[in-house]
């Protein structure tokens, strides 16, 4: 099945629309797991198993594997994910953005390497930076639009032709770059007015929203300005308020109990 396929199907099947970030932190880790060669592994494996059955996709960050030299940790997790939480796609938060000919390498490392189901770019270089991600068929390219960060705004909204800058990216990914279905839009949770402005202009393509937990998003204020006609259409994103629930030896249940809260907490609003 397609990204988008599989992420339709998990929605259902889960009754959920909250994604994980896998965002690692060995000094955030319970002191078991402090200073083994896998912990990173170890942590994220944990995390994933006793969530898999609430959340409509996992995200890892590669940033965080990367910076402590766990890429083959990555390429374990994302292994582990696929063989033993069947039917939860796994989108690789990487934000590439970059010429043709260097694309084409990242699309190979983030599809074939990793094995990703899905990979966020930065759509600043324009469609031809985007098409070796687009050329994998049954993969599902999520494009920065409207960022949860505060300086988005800088050029974000940006006035383009009458309209801000992220409504044109809404627009162009929408009408003129999604050809094949493959795509889906960032868009911040601290922003819910521009949600409801990039549902507006979209339709029904799938949105990546983070921003809720540790950075404020509104949850209620997110689902309503954000949910499709039957109640999906959004991966709300929360990382560390989960990974980090729990201190000790048991962070995976209390990482649990925290996705079970943030998942219900959503449904309330769908």
């Amino acid at each position: 099945m397609t990204f988008t396929d599989t992420l339709a199907a998990a929605w259902q099947h889960n009754n959920s629309l909250l994604c994980v970030g896998l965002d690692p932190d060995p000094a955030k880790f319970p002191a078991h797991l402090k200073g083994k060669t896998d912990a990173i592994y170890e942590f994220c494996k944990s995390i994933a198993d006793a969530t898999a059955d609430l959340v409509c996709c996992f995200k890892p960050q590669i940033a965080y594997f990367a910076a402590h030299r766990a890429e083959d940790q990555l390429e374990a997790l994302i292994a582990h994910i696929h063989a033993n939480c069947p039917g939860i796609p796994v989108i690789l938060d990487a934000k590439r953005g970059d010429i043709g000919s260097t694309a084409e390498q990242y699309a190979v490392e983030i599809f074939e390497r990793y094995r990703a189901d899905a990979i966020t770019v930065n759509p600043y270089m324009g469609k031809d930076s985007v098409d070796p991600y687009l050329a994998y068929p049954d993969k599902g390219v999520i494009l920065l639009c409207r960022t949860s960060n505060p300086g988005g705004s800088d050029l974000q909204f940006l006035d383009v032709g009458g309209k801000k800058l992220y409504e044109h990216v809404a627009e162009l990914v929408a009408t003129k770059w999604n050809t094949t279905g493959q795509c889906a839009l960032v868009v911040g949770a601290t922003f819910p007015g521009e949600i409801s402005r990039v549902r507006e202009i979209v339709g029904n393509l799938p949105l990546l929203v983070p921003g809720i937990g540790a950075q404020g998003g509104d949850v209620e204020a997110t689902v309503k300005a954000g949910r499709t006609a039957n109640g999906a259409g959004l991966m709300i994103n929360s990382s560390r308020a989960i990974l980090y629930a729990g201190k000790d030896e048991n962070y995976a249940d209390a990482a649990r109990r925290a996705a079970v809260e943030t998942r219900d907490l959503i449904n309330r609003y769908r």
